[in-house]
């Protein structure tokens, strides 16, 4: 989940595309000049798209268990869009893009107390509140869903049920361990050090090398370490972020062209087979359709091509994407099933109601928790140990 679902913890330092490198001959400037800062509204726009193509994906793109919700496949609910709706899991990827984008621009010129103050202030408010929502829906005698033991649903309040092998309460928080990884792979080798164009190089280049031999060695470590499977696409966000900060640069623009190749090479492997099993009714050639689609949105982003979507309304979009993301899926199986199976409303305006509920649902989150435990978690954990320090 993400810090691609999440607003900016600060307005982005643009730098004009058309002036790549202008303060060095050589086009390794290792940083841009100060300039005013502007919200990349486009921005939070793509993140509550990608967030609602997953909602989509988990209403009308799968079986499993969203047909105890219908009763039926979704396949039979939207005969038509079922097929589009499954490529939405791969608004994943997308978020994935756009995360290291944003933890490029968030980590750039902080220290690692504050890069890790706002990593944790932004993700675990909204966290908290869902699993112990979800939790007690889910114990409610009339829920047909088991809810996880409360051992486990205590080890969720961690973020680190994955490692642990623990029953998530959330379907989605799989993509959050993952982000927990980027984070400390970029904190460790990036924020700490100091961000600067170089180092970032530097680090695209070793991970991407890394994270294929990693896949070769076929050794459990190194792929929970460098996530083969999803590198190239937080590299690719971090290549189009030294795109949008310094310009047009071969070197940018290499990060960005071999993250989109390693990218489509393993969405593909991991969404379709050749034997017809699992996902495998996606055709690969849509798969690698759409992710060129979410590495161009982002591009277009970075380029300063979307700049006219500065609609103040997206700000809000961005800020209903991390919790929208974290609670549709499950407690939106439960209202579809209350919706369409007990009280009978046809499929569609199911449909729309329960992403509108859990659209009110995030709005409701951000308002009454995000809000006002932000900034204070945030202000807790960036002094926490100054008192104490000689």
């Amino acid at each position: 989940m993400s810090t691609a679902l999440l607003p900016p913890s600060s307005p982005t330092p643009p730098t004009s595309p058309t002036s790549a490198a202008a303060s060095s001959p050589s086009g390794t400037t290792e940083g841009a000049p100060p300039r005013p800062r502007s919200r990349l509204r486009a921005l939070d726009g793509l993140r509550l798209l990608a967030a609602l193509l997953v909602a989509a994906y988990h209403y009308g793109g799968r079986d499993g268990e969203i047909s105890q919700a219908w009763g039926t496949s979704p396949a039979q609910q939207f005969p038509f869009l079922s097929p589009l709706f499954a490529y939405g899991c791969l608004g994943v990827q997308i978020f994935f893009v756009i995360s290291g984008f944003v933890i490029c621009m968030s980590g750039w010129g902080r220290s690692l107390r504050a890069f890790a103050a706002s990593r944790i202030s932004r993700l675990m408010p909204a966290y908290w509140a869902a699993v112990l929502l979800v939790t007690l829906v889910f114990a409610l005698p009339w829920v047909v869903y088991e809810a996880v033991s409360p051992s486990d649903a205590l080890v969720n309040l961690t973020m680190l049920q994955e490692p642990l092998g623990a029953d998530r309460v959330l379907g989605v928080c799989w993509t959050l361990w993952a982000e927990l990884r980027f984070y400390a792979l970029f904190a460790l080798l990036v924020v700490l050090p100091g961000a600067t164009r170089g180092r970032v190089v530097r680090f695209c280049a070793a991970w991407t090398l890394a994270s294929v031999i990693a896949e070769a060695a076929d050794e459990p470590l190194l792929d929970l370490v460098l996530m083969p499977e999803y590198a190239p696409f937080f590299i690719g966000g971090v290549g189009l972020y030294l795109v949008h900060r310094f310009g047009h640069d071969v070197t940018a623009w290499a990060i960005v062209g071999v993250s989109w190749l390693l990218g489509q090479h393993y969405a593909v492997a991991e969404l379709w087979h050749s034997g017809g099993e699992g996902f495998s009714y996606r055709p690969s050639l849509g798969i690698i359709a759409f992710v060129t689609l979410g590495f161009a949105a982002v591009a277009a982003v970075a380029l300063g091509t979307l700049r006219w979507a500065d609609w103040r309304w997206l700000t809000t979009a961005g800020a209903l994407t991390y919790p929208f993301y974290l609670v549709h899926e499950h407690l939106g199986w439960v209202a579809i099933r209350a919706l369409h199976r007990w009280l009978g409303l046809p499929s569609w305006s199911v449909f729309l109601l329960t992403t509108g509920a859990m659209l009110v649902l995030a709005w409701l989150l951000y308002r009454l928790v995000e809000r006002p435990l932000t900034p204070l978690l945030k202000r807790s954990f960036a002094t926490w140990g100054t008192r104490h320090t000689p």
